[in-house]
């Protein structure tokens, strides 16, 4: 089994073992876009901070690996210094329970640890780490908190994004006509005999092939916004189907803008 493949079955394997607290913290608050958290930066970067020993205080796998309320972390596997690839995808899933994507200093992980004259909490029983918010520890946890992309919501993609894609246009086909054909441009199931929508399981297989027509976060950079789009407007100049909006003040084009930037929910916004 792959790399990649190994990430996204474990990935899948401990959102659904530890449900809320792979949530983005943005998401379970309730305000603003959903915002995803960088694997490799946080492996590269986060979590040697999480090992690092530090004279006068206990390294953060001592106190964190213990399990209780507040054990984030793996234990260390016997004579190990470092966590293997599985290890830290599950440290990554459960970490994120500490961190406000985007918002370092509303962030417990980074701000427990820092004294409070740095403007840290005044919790922490494992004592503080860093006495600035220039310390290069925390600099490093501030870029991976402030590293952050928008993520893809599915429910907002089936309630409003997929209806776009199925709606009849004066002049030009819908895209799923075009697009669910086969080939390396279907993205789309065939509609069943009869059906003018898809049932669950459908949405869900277009959701994860829509996906590659997208760049969260930038829309005139997502092939699925740009193509249909005039070039007046700010669009490509491909699109065999024909352009389907003249401005991206379009009420379709403006769906599929929100979602792009990580609108997340069902139903009319």
């Amino acid at each position: 089994m792959g790399r990649t493949v190994v990430r996204l079955f474990l990935s899948l394997l401990c959102t659904q073992a530890i449900g809320w607290w792979s949530v983005p913290a943005a998401t379970a608050q309730g305000a603003g876009p959903a915002l995803a958290l960088d694997f490799d930066l946080y492996r590269d970067t986060v979590e040697p901070v999480l090992l690092a020993r530090r004279p006068g205080n206990a390294r953060c796998v001592v106190c964190h690996s213990r399990g209780g309320g507040n054990a984030y972390l793996e234990p260390l596997s016997p004579g190990r210094e470092s966590y293997d690839e599985e290890q830290s995808l599950r440290n990554f899933e459960r970490v994120q329970r500490l961190v406000v994507p985007g918002a370092p200093t509303e962030s417990i992980l980074l701000m427990n640890p820092l004294a409070q004259e740095a403007g840290g909490s005044h919790w922490h029983g494992g004592g503080k780490h860093w006495t600035s918010q220039s310390e290069p520890e925390w600099q490093a946890l501030a870029r991976w908190v402030g590293s952050t992309t928008p993520t893809l919501d599915f429910d907002f993609y089936r309630d409003q994004v997929e209806p776009v894609l199925l709606t009849k246009r004066p002049g030009n086909a819908r895209c799923v006509v075009c697009h669910s054909r086969g080939g390396g441009n279907a993205y789309l199931e065939p509609l069943s005999p009869g059906a003018e929508s898809y049932d669950l399981e459908q949405s869900m297989r277009n959701f994860e092939r829509i996906q590659r027509l997208v760049v969260p976060g930038a829309p005139l950079d997502s092939v699925l916004l740009a193509n249909p789009l005039t070039e007046e407007a700010g669009g490509s100049h491909w699109h065999g189907g024909g352009k389907h909006w003249a401005s991206q003040d379009a009420p379709e084009w403006q769906v599929l803008e929100r979602w792009v930037q990580g609108a997340t929910g069902g139903g009319a916004q």
